[in-house]
Formats: C-alpha cells, sequence, structure tokens
C-alpha cells in the first residue's frame, strides 16, 4: 500500500478529475474526425483516438493508486522520527557537509536546490523511514552502501 500526504493525494485526485473532465472535449474531437470522411487516413481521427486511449489509461491508473493508498496523518505524527511529509537533515559518514531531504510519498518533479525529494519507496526513503535523531542509516546505491548519520528532523 502506498502511503501519501494530505497534499499529494489532492494533487493526484485533481489531475484525475481534469482527465475526466477532459473526456468530453476528446469525445468531440473524435466525432468531428469522424464526420470529416474516410478513416484510413484521418490523421486527426488517430491523434484523437490515441490521446483517448492514453488519458483512459491514466485515469485507470490514477483510480487505482487512489483506491489502494492511505493518506498519512500529519498531526499524529511521532516527534522525532522520521515519517512520510519529514524533512530531515543527513550527513554523509566521512563528510561535514549536511543535505537537507524530505520523504514524500510521491515526487513532487519540483527541483529545489535547497531540499532533495525521496520517495518512501527508494531504497534512501526505505533507509530514512522510521529513524531517529543521532541514528546512521545505510543506503545501498548503484555506487555501492552509504552510510548517512540522521543531524536533525525539521
Amino acid at each position: 500500500m502506498e502511503m501519501l500526504t494530505k497534499a499529494e493525494r489532492d494533487r493526484l485526485q485533481s489531475r484525475l478529475d481534469a482527465l475526466v473532465s477532459n473526456r468530453k472535449v476528446i469525445s468531440q474531437r473524435i466525432a468531428e474526425a469522424r464526420a470529416l470522411g474516410d478513416l484510413k487516413e484521418n490523421g486527426d481521427y488517430h491523434a484523437a483516438r490515441e490521446q483517448q486511449g492514453m488519458e483512459e489509461a491514466e485515469i485507470r491508473r490514477l483510480e487505482e493508486r487512489l483506491a489502494t493508498s492511505s493518506v498519512v496523518d500529519e498531526a499524529h505524527r511521532s516527534v522525532g522520527i522520521v515519517f512520510i511529509g519529514a524533512t530531515v537533515r543527513l550527513c554523509e559518514d566521512g563528510s561535514e557537509e549536511v543535505e537537507t531531504f524530505r520523504l514524500v510519498g510521491e515526487a513532487s518533479g519540483t527541483i529545489s536546490e535547497e531540499v532533495f525529494e525521496v520517495t518512501a519507496t527508494s531504497p534512501m526513503g526505505e533507509a530514512l523511514m522510521k529513524s531517529r535523531v543521532g541514528e546512521v542509516i545505510s543506503v545501498r546505491t548503484p555506487r555501492g552502501l552509504k552510510k548517512f548519520k540522521v543531524v536533525e528532523i525539521l
């Protein structure tokens, strides 16, 4: 089961709502293209049908994700334990540089120089989940095992 913050769930729901409301527009495009005649060489018709198929697949995927996901109640988070929605400062073993990470259920896709987003299902996310300040976590990366010390939970 996937865990999401309320904001992440709302973002998925709004994307689903936009796709569902676009069904009528695509159906209209298909009808207009069909009215032009020969469907074998009708590029507008084929493009509209392809878009309809991709959007319907996305609708099914979003509905499945929303049905099987759980929203994390951030008000009841344990203080001092990393959970979804937490922002954490980490220091790599053997380095003095401190980096800031946010544990998310679904990456927002926004790029920030201050905070790195890690999903709960990534190796870093799995290692961070339920860690505490002062604890050293191990993360299996393509370049081998890396260790990080949890410096602070913001």
